[in-house]
């Protein structure tokens, strides 16, 4: 069984992740005053480089979880242009097949619309995959059928063009749906963050006319952080969400086309 961050609520990871920080800040203020009871040194040096490190950490990161954002983003708005081009062609087929056809579109991008309205299950989730599968093979056979009449026919060698990129972009919207950041990243950005506002505590605690507050102050800046980073890379469920509004305009587009 392998940890997975997404199976608790973000709630839960911020409270846990400002515990950890903080009590690292503590402990480390502890050990610094206990250090310099007995003429330790000052740390500012190392205490430097590892919040550097943990910015850099923090930045790297938050790239790597807002370029997945992004294409998950930029997935919804190319695949609802798929889904509407394929719909526009689709009308230019001959009777009946342009009408099943429009009539396969409306259940497929309403499909798609149903999982993004609320957060899913994974069995939920594979259900929907499932079953737009089905409504690809009966679109494919639409295409067939009026391939079979006339192979020749203009329209139906767009129509298929565009099915053809419709269902690609499916897996393409997938594949940024699944992209996540990995786990190892994650734990060393938590490692990091623990270990700088530690030492960020042990200064504070080997110098007596330093306080706590900044130390407080910064581990709760982080914990923030490392939450938005987790935020961005939630696809399903979280504060910061993709738009589905291209969806939405292609499904009353195809609402409006008379039967």
């Amino acid at each position: 069984m392998t940890f997975d961050f997404n199976d608790y609520s973000l709630l839960a990871i911020f409270v846990v992740s400002l515990v950890l920080i903080l009590g690292a800040g503590e402990i480390g203020h502890w050990l610094g005053e206990w250090a310099a009871r007995r003429g330790a040194p000052g740390v500012s040096t190392l205490e430097s480089a590892i919040l550097g490190l943990l910015a850099l950490m923090i930045g790297f990161t938050f790239s790597m979880a807002l370029s997945r954002y992004e294409a998950r983003r930029d997935g919804v708005v190319v695949e609802a242009a798929a889904i509407g081009t394929t719909a526009l062609r689709a009308r230019l087929l001959p009777a009946p097949h342009s009408r099943e056809t429009v009539k396969l579109l409306r259940d497929y991008v309403q499909l798609r619309l149903d999982i993004t309205r609320r957060p899913v299950s994974p069995q939920e989730f594979d259900a929907a995959i499932a079953r737009s599968n089905v409504l690809q093979e009966a679109l494919w056979q639409q295409a067939k059928a009026v391939a079979a009449k006339d192979n020749a026919m203009v329209p139906t060698g767009l129509f298929v063009q565009s099915l053809n990129e419709m269902i690609d972009d499916q897996e393409k919207r997938l594949a940024a749906f699944n992209n996540r950041l990995p786990i190892v990243v994650l734990v060393a950005l938590y490692g990091v963050s623990i270990l700088g506002i530690g030492f960020a505590g042990y200064g504070s605690g080997i110098e007596s006319k330093r306080t706590r507050v900044p130390v407080y102050i910064t581990g709760a800046l982080v914990a923030t952080m490392v939450l938005l980073i987790q935020d961005l890379d939630r696809p399903g469920s979280g504060l910061i969400t993709v738009s589905q509004q291209p969806m939405a305009n292609a499904a009353a587009a195809l609402a409006a086309f008379p039967d």
